[in-house]
């Protein structure tokens, strides 16, 4: 592996992988476009694929999960931004014109989850839905989304974690990272003719955490107890894996007088949450026969 890379290039030299010129954004007729934004647009797309597939498959109407899309999708990026704007405000409040650049990156998973669950609470309501058996079906897609939306940090050579020189050690020049993320550990194992930082994919680890949680909640749906029992092993499955990877980040949003990571102490209270309701609600319904899906055969 070479000690100067190129200003656009990504390696990952314990595999032997150099990839030259990694764009982060290229232009149609004149106009530049954000692959950042294109990864999170087909992250949203195949995850309505996956849930109007679910759907069918349960028993369920497609056609109300394509009316609720829309809805989850504009409140779901608007409350991720507002999450990373809310522990980032020092960042943004000198200059609050920032916040709309959304193309810079910038969007809180946990913001983006909280607005969704409160946005099919919402519609649920109105419709007369059942919001616990839409929202299982939700969580399919929700999961395939994170895992493809992840690759959006990969262009935006953001969200690693700390120095590592384990197998997905990944190096980026130094001047496509923000300062703030290179830490006194990273500058320490740079060579002095070397011009990029070695550092661990956390977008990476977080993309096959949640296809190995998208097989297990793929298996188990046959076999669910109530409905709300997928969101449940959902939240302590995300949970378990974000509250590891959140230790690894250079860039975590801090609470305020705190200095805890917040998505690692909202994570560890999510998998906590998930246990409890999980082990609560089979011992009320114990012995009881209760319909989960209502086409699905077990």
């Amino acid at each position: 592996m070479p000690d100067i890379m190129g200003k656009m290039d990504i390696a990952f030299p314990n595999i032997n992988v150099y990839l030259n010129n990694v764009p982060k954004e290229f232009s149609v007729f004149g106009f530049t476009v954000a692959l950042y934004g294109v990864i999170i647009g087909c992250g949203f797309f195949l995850a309505l694929l996956l849930i109007s597939r679910m759907a069918g498959k349960t028993g369920q109407k497609s056609d109300d999960y394509w009316d609720i899309a829309v809805y989850i999708i504009i409140f779901s990026i608007i409350g991720a931004r507002l999450y990373y704007v809310i522990f980032s405000w020092d960042y943004y409040k000198d200059n609050l014109v920032s916040i709309l650049y959304l193309r810079n990156g910038g969007l809180a998973i946990y913001g983006g989850v909280i607005a969704g669950f409160l946005t099919a609470f919402i519609y649920c309501r109105i419709k007369k839905k059942s919001f616990l058996m839409m929202a299982d079906t939700i969580m399919y897609g929700l999961v395939l989304g994170q895992a493809i939306g992840r690759w959006g940090n990969f262009t935006n050579r953001e969200a690693f974690g700390e120095y590592t020189d384990g197998l997905l050690a990944m190096r980026l020049p130094v001047e496509m990272v923000r300062s703030g993320e290179i830490t006194a550990l990273m500058r320490e194992h740079m060579s002095k003719t070397a011009n990029y930082v070695q550092v661990s994919p956390t977008f990476l680890y977080e993309c096959m955490w949640n296809v190995c949680l998208l097989i297990i909640l793929l298996i188990y749906c046959k076999h669910k107890r109530f409905n709300g029992e997928i969101i449940l092993l959902y939240l302590g499955g995300y949970g378990l894996g974000r509250a590891w990877i959140e230790n690894l980040r250079t860039d975590q949003l801090i609470m305020p007088h705190v200095g805890l990571p917040v998505s690692q102490v909202l994570a560890i209270c999510l998998v906590v949450f998930a246990v409890v309701m999980d082990i609560a609600v089979r011992i009320k319904l114990k012995g009881q026969e209760v319909e989960t899906w209502p086409g699905l055969k077990k």
